[in-house]
């Protein structure tokens, strides 16, 4: 059989046409690793290759080394990795595997001074995704929405905040993987270990409710104003003094008022529109923390509206 005897693919029919039976659910796991672009290109090599190992460690030495031989739809994505799994492991994932995940890159980076240090940004959901073993599985909303997690605002920010000997993992959990696996009481952390954000990608139509996970924070990261603008705009590169402002308490964005009191002592004080004639003999002109009066004689005509006086 030629190639031009090959049979067409098959259609799909189109979304609403007809009932058919949903994907499997599953568990999907993608990382990033932090300032990969900022490295020389002679490194990007290096991190590819030593992000898959140091997740197959982390999954090895959590227990949870079955996850990673059992794996679906896995896939490089240069700077990081991706794959999905059952999702009955999730709860294991996200403890205690994150913790451990930052285990390992704290002591990959504590041996790697001077070289590549890796700090990652870890995604997770769940949903219902193509499975059939074949080339193209995995592919779907819940894959995307996984992903533009990964480069949402908040969990870059977690990052840009922390100390980067200290922190190097950051996760954020989409609403239905924290609904169904943390409120729902089947892994071993306390919903407050967690903190809810709107996941915004800069650029992207995507905007959802998310949760963050650091199993080591530093700095600035018990101080929930981070996950604001200013952090991001700063590694932007653009000024973030604005989103701080408005992030203060009304009490203390009020500006203070001085009161004015005006005195017009041997003359006439008028604040407003005069009708007739004035006679004005005042020539004194006192000192007032450091303006100066002016000087008018003489009768002033009939005026409307702002006054402008002059210097006789």
């Amino acid at each position: 059989m030629t190639e031009f005897d090959k049979p067409m693919p098959e259609a799909s029919a189109l979304p609403y046409s007809r009932s058919r039976n949903l994907p499997p659910y599953r568990g999907i796991v993608a990382v990033d690793a932090k300032d990969f672009t900022g490295y020389p290109a002679i490194e990007h090599g290096v991190i590819s290759g030593n992000v898959p190992q140091l997740l197959q460690m982390s999954f090895e030495r959590a227990d949870l080394g079955q996850v990673w031989q059992d794996r679906r739809f896995p896939n490089s994505t240069g700077d990081g990795y991706v794959f999905g799994f059952d999702p009955a492991w999730m709860p294991f994932l996200i403890h205690p595997w994150l913790n451990t995940l930052q285990e390992v890159l704290t002591e990959f980076n504590v041996h790697s001074v001077g070289a590549v240090r890796i700090r990652l940004r870890v995604s997770l959901n769940i949903g219902p995704l193509p499975d059939e073993g074949g080339e193209f599985d995995g592919n779907g909303t819940p894959r995307n929405d996984t992903h533009r997690l990964l480069d949402s605002r908040p969990v870059k920010a977690m990052l840009a905040a922390s100390n980067e000997s200290i922190t190097h993992v950051a996760a954020i959990l989409s609403d239905r993987c924290y609904q169904d696996v943390v409120a729902g009481g089947y892994t071993g952390r306390h919903p407050d270990h967690f903190i809810e954000v709107p996941a915004t990608v800069e650029g992207k139509r995507f905007d959802q409710q998310a949760w963050l996970y650091v199993p080591a924070p530093s700095g600035n990261l018990y101080n929930r104003r981070i996950l604001g603008d200013a952090v991001v705009d700063e590694q932007e590169g653009r000024d973030g003094r604005e989103g701080r402002k408005a992030d203060r308490p009304t009490e203390e964005r009020r500006v203070s008022r001085t009161v004015v009191t005006q005195r017009g002592d041997g003359s006439n004080l008028n604040s407003g529109t005069v009708h007739g004639g004035q006679s004005v003999t005042n020539v004194r002109g006192d000192s007032i923390s450091g303006f100066h009066g002016d000087y008018v004689r003489g009768n002033k005509d009939t005026v409307h509206g702002d006054k402008n006086e002059h210097h006789r």
